[in-house]
């Protein structure tokens, strides 16, 4: 008598399965995620700095932030090492160009709302998320549109003038770089000295907005 023996499907040999109820749940968060991200990074964000260098790491930082903590979520991870993952996004430097203090707040916004999106439980409401998503929105759009009005830039130049390095020259050196520039001057800090070339960099801060050119958005 012949034996029979059962044969087993792909996906049982493999252990995989091709969709499950997270599916949908792993759609619906990141549409989610993917409009606020988009209304902090393309319509608060980019308006003010022109930076689109930014609008790309921003983008694929959230969204892989999103994604990787959405699938450790289904491994049942403690709160410890969720806790480690988001130290490890936030602390990201870039060794080649050091992000400035406002970018690293972005970015830290950014992965903050994701980590929020994707780890989110079943006991917290849809409603919830949203309230959390629209405070922060609110609340970045506040600092950025009413309360902190006029958007501070800086600029370094190298300066050879070096004669007017010293603090009791501070007006003369503001007058200057003003007259060269043609920039309506707030303040301005020395840094490096190279006496071998009589240069010094400096940076200046400027209103963006009271200038007649609107695109100086260089460090």
């Amino acid at each position: 008598m012949p034996l029979s023996i059962p044969l087993k499907s792909f996906e049982e040999v493999m252990n995989l399965t091709w969709m499950d109820d997270d599916f949908y749940t792993l759609l619906m968060r990141m549409t989610i995620n993917l409009v606020f991200t988009t209304i902090i990074i393309r319509y608060l964000y980019y308006p003010l700095t022109k930076r689109k260098d930014y609008l790309f790491t921003y983008y694929l930082i959230g969204m892989i932030t999103f994604l990787l903590c959405f699938g450790l979520k289904k491994l049942d991870i403690d709160t410890g090492m969720g806790l480690g993952l988001f130290a490890i996004f936030g602390i990201i430097r870039y060794r080649t160009n050091p992000i400035e203090i406002k970018e690293m707040t972005y970015l830290f916004v950014v992965i903050g709302i994701s980590v929020v999106n994707s780890l989110a439980s079943n006991k917290i409401s849809l409603a919830e998320m949203a309230l959390i998503n629209v405070s922060v929105v609110a609340l970045t759009y506040g600092l950025e549109y009413l309360w902190l009005i006029k958007h501070e830039t800086r600029k370094t130049i190298v300066y050879e003038r070096i004669d007017l390095i010293k603090p009791d020259n501070y007006d003369e050196m503001m007058t200057d770089l003003e007259t060269r520039t043609g920039l309506s001057i707030n303040r301005f800090e020395v840094g490096k000295i190279n006496f071998l070339d009589d240069t010094a960099q400096v940076r200046i801060y400027y209103y963006a907005d009271d200038q007649a050119f609107s695109d100086y958005n260089g460090q």
